[in-house]
């Protein structure tokens, strides 16, 4: 159980630049966590109290370290302020003065009301990147509208994504906080693209990143199918995507995904679980029209899978190239041979002694993503941030209305 972070691991690509994130619950919180592991100085702003984030789960030793929280919030500082004080916005202020990006998805008029529009901030900061995340974008009739994640997968048709595998079935969610984490690094790629331009012009800019837009168009890209072309071509919905054969597979001990890339390698599998000659049988040659002949090739598949264990198919599907992966319950990825060396990593809280932390999936050759800041308490960094800023210790954090 170690926090190793050599020099090299600790420069990121984005290593100098200064993110002030002004975000809370998931959207913006994935976004500058995206920018920090990639080597981004992230400052997180919070009110004394904290993120609303924080109380969501139970930490060891803490009311305000809870774990979503902490799968959001590393490698980033946390300075508390209270911005309903001049104090407290006085400093947010001098912290814009040095960043390349204030991200923050707080509703346009609160913002504003701090003194933190994108014109107040641009006049603080001209080459300012300014990002804001939002429900709906601003040219559209739900302009304004408060947003959250059920709210944008019901608008975005998300929720009514297993109707097109079975009609009958009802509007269900995506069990996962998907619309805002999908947003979140759409937030991120916005934050390089300005980077960019930054670097090339000198300019900063203002980005919009409307959730209902972004994640519609995320979910949408293989679902218009059919409907791409005016008039139409075909029906709506991508038809491999949503037959309702595209499941796991039973094995004799848990389950399995097969993805036979051509005929050869599906006849392969079928004889390697007992079922040879399977396009010329009877059985397959006897079924009338292309649905039930796959139908009944999907029959066999699941037939064939039931004859051996899992990893017995897996080294079996190896030797023989045939595309073939466990298929894991959700808790089971924790003990997963290949995420165990790649992915989970124990390491220690400073508050909250061992948890499990997530290591970036990303891997670059000269400028790793690593890990070299845990998730941050409340105004952990408070007095080291406005130290930095030109401000005098305790007296400052108090004057500032933050927490030491």
């Amino acid at each position: 159980m170690a926090n190793e972070t050599n020099t090299a691991q600790g420069r990121g690509a984005l290593s100098g630049v200064r993110v002030v994130d002004l975000t809370q619950f998931v959207l913006g919180p994935y976004a500058t966590q995206t920018l920090g592991d990639l080597g981004a100085d992230v400052i997180k702003v919070e009110e004394p109290t904290g993120d609303r984030q924080r109380t969501n789960g139970k930490a060891p030793s803490s009311k305000t370290m809870g774990p979503v929280f902490v799968a959001l919030n590393r490698n980033k500082r946390s300075i508390a302020l209270d911005l309903k004080t001049e104090p407290g916005r006085r400093a947010l202020r001098r912290l814009i003065r040095t960043a390349d990006i204030f991200i923050h998805n707080m509703r346009p008029e609160a913002v504003a009301r701090l003194g933190f529009s994108f014109e107040a901030v641009a006049q603080m900061k001209p080459d300012i990147v300014y990002v804001e995340a939002m429900g709906f974008a601003a040219e559209g009739p739900y302009a304004g509208r408060q947003a959250f994640d059920d709210l944008i997968q019901s608008a975005s048709g998300a929720a009514g994504l297993a109707q097109l595998v079975d009609p009958d079935e009802p509007l269900k969610f995506v069990p996962s906080i998907i619309a805002d984490k999908t947003c979140g690094l759409f937030a991120a790629i916005a934050c390089l693209a300005a980077l960019r331009h930054k670097e090339q012009t000198g300019e900063g800019q203002y980005v919009a990143v409307p959730m209902l837009e972004t994640f519609t168009g995320f979910i949408m890209a293989e679902h218009l199918y059919g409907e791409t072309y005016i008039p139409p071509t075909g029906r709506f919905g991508h038809t491999t995507t949503i037959t309702p054969h595209r499941k796991p597979l039973r094995t004799l001990d848990g389950w399995m995904m097969v993805m036979p890339a051509n005929q050869p390698q599906a006849a392969k599998f079928l004889e390697l679980g007992g079922i040879p000659d399977a396009y010329t049988s009877e059985r397959f040659l006897s079924s009338k029209g292309a649905q039930a002949r796959v139908a009944v090739y999907n029959a066999m598949l699941a037939e064939a899978a039931a004859t051996r264990t899992t990893a017995e198919w897996l080294d079996l599907c190896a030797a023989n190239s045939v595309p073939a992966m466990i298929a894991h319950t959700a808790q089971d990825v924790l003990n997963d041979p290949q995420l165990k060396v790649t992915l989970f990593e124990e390491r220690t809280h400073e508050t909250q002694g061992a948890y499990r932390a997530m290591k970036p999936g990303l891997r670059f050759a000269r400028t790793p993503a690593s890990i070299r800041l845990e998730p941050p308490e409340v105004g952990r960094d408070t007095l080291e941030i406005l130290a930095e800023l030109g401000e005098d210790g305790l007296e400052a954090a108090q004057a500032h209305g933050a927490q030491s």
